[in-house]
């Protein structure tokens, strides 16, 4: 029972420290998991506590301009390159050569990014809800339902406006955005923490950031993708262009009836395909590795 107790983590790196989730034994098989907006951390504690459950080392951090050590004021300090460092040097922090990567939302798109940039470093990829990038813009040139589900994008990147609006009248709009598919406490704690000073800024400076540098390949590694038939942002184009896009071994899930927010809504079905991707590619959790020094970081 031991390495399933879930414990806080501080990771330093050159770019600041940031906060994060750990649970599971030292030695386990490293799985590194990125939230989106307007969520943290929080958002994989079902998927957390089920992987090290299974003997999977598991760290989730609140990700650049979430945690308060690790907040430039720029918008072009959240560009995708720059988050892909973050990854690379918080898992280099953690002493991982290699590492599964799980992701949903903006945090999907970071980890379709850092597959792409060092598949020799990520040994499994779960995107959940966002499509792979080249897909997204394959459809937002070809399809007029993604053009307009992803007309939000256009207007959050509007400051100090979009930040007025989503926090007006006790952060209303913010509160809405979860759409009672998020378990209340849940929702209150995001609400908390983006209510922070500069907090709620920062994240949609993620928004704000403009174009990725450069293209975005075809992924290589075995690629996990899960989309839900009633996600808001990502239409069911996208989601099918995605396997356009991966060339190594490729499962493609959709659940029906579920909505964006699928790690809180569908817990238990995310966590079963989640570990059956793991097994499928892989050894169980617990290796024989040496101890990753993220053990010694509380």
């Amino acid at each position: 029972m031991k390495g399933r107790i879930v414990t806080e983590l501080s990771i330093s790196t050159a770019a600041g420290v940031f906060d994060a989730t750990v649970a599971g034994p030292p030695e386990g098989r490293p799985v590194l998991m990125l939230h989106g907006f307007p969520q943290t951390r929080l958002v994989w504690q079902r998927q957390i506590a089920d992987s090290a459950a299974h003997g999977y080392r598991v760290v989730a951090p609140d990700q650049r301009g979430y945690s308060p050590g690790a907040r430039p004021e720029r918008p072009a300090d959240y560009r995708m390159n720059v988050l892909v460092d973050d990854v690379v040097a918080i898992t280099e922090e953690l002493g991982w050569g290699s590492f599964d990567l799980v992701g949903h939302d903006w945090g999907g798109a970071v980890a379709w990014w850092t597959a792409d940039a060092h598949p020799d470093r990520v040994r499994t990829l779960t995107v959940v809800s966002t499509p792979h990038p080249g897909a997204l813009a394959t459809t937002l040139r070809t399809d007029k339902d993604q053009r307009e589900r992803s007309q939000y994008m256009i207007a959050w990147r509007e400051t100090p406006a979009t930040e007025e609006r989503m926090l007006a009248g006790d952060a209303e709009a913010l509160r809405a955005a979860y759409t009672g598919k998020v378990p209340q406490a849940s929702a209150e704690a995001y609400v908390r923490h983006l209510s922070q000073p500069g907090a709620l800024t920062a994240a949609l400076n993620w928004y704000r950031a403009g174009r990725p540098d450069g293209a975005i390949g075809v992924i290589e590694v075995p690629t996990l993708y899960v989309w839900s038939t009633q996600d808001s942002a990502f239409g069911p184009a996208a989601a099918r262009e995605t396997g356009q896009w991966v060339n190594g071994p490729y499962r493609f899930e959709t659940l029906q009836g579920v909505s964006h927010w699928v790690p809180e809504e569908a817990p238990e079905t995310l966590s079963r395909l989640l570990l059956e991707h793991l097994r499928a590619h892989g050894e169980s959790g617990t290796t024989a590795n040496t101890p990753s020094v993220d053990s010694q970081k509380r």
